[in-house]
């Protein structure tokens, strides 16, 4: 039962996340750009790829197709954002994240919080990856 509801809030917080990013590509390169992480080539092709890569992996975990392949992706998606986001804490860069509102909010704090808020949801992909494993069968001495 938790781990159906863990996938459900995981795939679904992917789902919602990539909705705005298809619809505004251009304002996500921006955001992405806003980083100072990535090479410019890679940005424009990033802010087109990612949320879609978002949305598929969100619904595959919702609908049971394929989990650990959905559980995978959305767990590496989450390390990559949360080396992103620490980096710029570190570095003291007010920046927007563009998780879920391309709107600006350039706060650390906030950054702080995001950082956590990824952190936990890392743990609960984590939960379901060590949750969903492949049992191996006890082999007597």
């Amino acid at each position: 039962m938790l781990a159906m509801v863990l996938r459900i809030m995981l795939g679904m917080t992917f789902i919602v996340a990539s909705a705005g990013k298809i619809g505004e590509p251009g304002k996500f390169a921006t955001i992405i750009y806003g980083y100072y992480l990535f090479p410019g080539w890679i940005i424009n092709f990033s802010a087109i790829i990612l949320p879609f890569v978002e949305l598929v992996a969100g619904v595959a975990l919702v609908a049971g197709v394929y989990p650990r392949s959905a559980l995978m992706i959305l767990n590496g998606l989450l390390l990559a954002f949360i080396v992103a986001i620490s980096i710029n804490l570190v570095r003291g860069h007010q920046f927007d994240c563009g998780c879920f509102s391309l709107a600006a909010s350039d706060s650390v704090e906030s950054a702080a919080w995001l950082l956590v808020r990824d952190l936990g949801l890392l743990a609960c992909g984590a939960y379901l990856w060590f949750a969903s494993s492949p049992r191996m069968p006890r082999r007597p001495f």
